[in-house]
Formats: C-alpha cells, sequence, structure tokens
C-alpha cells in the first residue's frame, strides 16, 4: 500500500513534516488575524490564539535542531573549498538560530526571564537570514551545475541519457523549492532584523509563510 493515506502518515512522522503542517496553521491563522480583525474581532482574537500557539509548539519540536547543521559539517562539509566555507556559513547561521530559537521558547513560556525574549528574538532572526543567504547561495552553484551536467549529457550518446537527466530535473525543482522557502524565510527574519512597512505587513509575513510551509511540504512529501 502507497496511496496518499500512507504518505501522509509517513510524511506527519517526520519532525520536518509536522513542522510545516502547524506552521500552516500559523500563518493561516496570521491571515485571517489581518482579514479580520476590523469586521469580526472575537473571531479574530481565536485566530491570534492559534497563531501564538501554533509558533510556540514549532519551537518545542524543533529542540536539539540546531545539532543538524553541525552534523552537517561533519559528515558532509562538501565537495569542494568554497562549497565548504559557503557551507560553514549557512549552517553556521542555522544552528545560532536554532540554539537561540530555544532560549526564546522558555523565555516566551515563562520559564526564564521573559525580557529576554526580544534579544533572543534578534539574535535568532539574525542567524537565520545569514543562512538562508548562503543556502541560496549553493543552491543557485547547485543549480547552475546540473544545468551544465544535463547539456553534457544532451550531448553524449549514453544509453543511460534520459534517466539522468530526469534526475537532474527532479533535483533541480527540489532546489527551487528550497530557494523558495529560503527567501521566504528571509523575509521574515528580516522583518525581526529591520521592521519595515513591507516585511511586517500581516499579508507579507502571511504568504512568505505559507510559502516556506508548502515548499516544506513538498520537498518532504513522500515519493
Amino acid at each position: 500500500m502507497n496511496d496518499k493515506v500512507d504518505k501522509l502518515v509517513i510524511f506527519l512522522a517526520k519532525r520536518d513534516g509536522i513542522d510545516k503542517l502547524v506552521k500552516t496553521f500559523q500563518y493561516v491563522s496570521k491571515l485571517l488575524v489581518w482579514h479580520l480583525e476590523t469586521t469580526n474581532p472575537k473571531v479574530a482574537h481565536r485566530a491570534k490564539q492559534c497563531e501564538v500557539a501554533s509558533g510556540l509548539s514549532r519551537k518545542a519540536f524543533r529542540t536539539g535542531r540546531f545539532l543538524t547543521g553541525f552534523n552537517a559539517l561533519r559528515r558532509n562539509p562538501g565537495p569542494t573549498p568554497s562549497y565548504r566555507l559557503l557551507s560553514v556559513f549557512a549552517n553556521a547561521g542555522e544552528m545560532v538560530y536554532f540554539f537561540f530559537d530555544h532560549i526564546l521558547w522558555l523565555s516566551r513560556t515563562g520559564v526564564i526571564d521573559a525580557n529576554l525574549a526580544k534579544r533572543m528574538s534578534y539574535i535568532s532572526a539574525f542567524g537565520e537570514s545569514l543562512g538562508y543567504v548562503f543556502f541560496c547561495v549553493i543552491e543557485y552553484i547547485m543549480i547552475k551545475e546540473g544545468i551544465e551536467r544535463e547539456r553534457k549529457i544532451k550531448m553524449g550518446e549514453s544509453e543511460e541519457k534520459v534517466d539522468e537527466i530526469k534526475k537532474i530535473k527532479v533535483d533541480r525543482v527540489m532546489r527551487l523549492m528550497a530557494v523558495a522557502a529560503n527567501v521566504a524565510d528571509l523575509i521574515i527574519g528580516l522583518a525581526e532584523i529591520e521592521p519595515n512597512p513591507f516585511c511586517n505587513h500581516a499579508v507579507s509575513l502571511g504568504i512568505s509563510g505559507l510559502v516556506s510551509a508548502w515548499a516544506g511540504w513538498y520537498r518532504n512529501w513522500p515519493t
């Protein structure tokens, strides 16, 4: 059996899968708050509670996630010196993001001083944004290399040409989804680092959050 229910069960069994589902709840709720706050304040208040609860629960799900970047650098830093350098900055930014996000969660739940929340949020968002910039650069390089490899395969006479090209195209789509998610999350991070009318608008944040969540759905969905 490998129908949609099977795949959904597998997807939700993953930490990233449940994170993307709750992220969808969080940012749909944010858009509902924006849409209903003047016409239906009572429902808007309930949506706001859902948004806050979803955001806090996502931070709990990500406990220990900062070790992922550390392990990536330890096990597979990259094939070339330039790639390794980019990987160090990308994963270091992500590690800072998740580590201080844990402290932010403890602060917002009242376990530690609530006054730390603002500072932890800034540091976490800064690390997140830095990491996403370098991850986007890595994805761009890998997409470019894939396109060049595809051109070389098309000029050859290999019998495995069709399968190889198909693999490259699938990889390209996945990397484009990663870029979309990283850019969307970068907008959310910039809203915390340098508040501005565009990034901090509820619609910009809501759409960015959903783009990131749904790109994650696509990348993590079982195939």
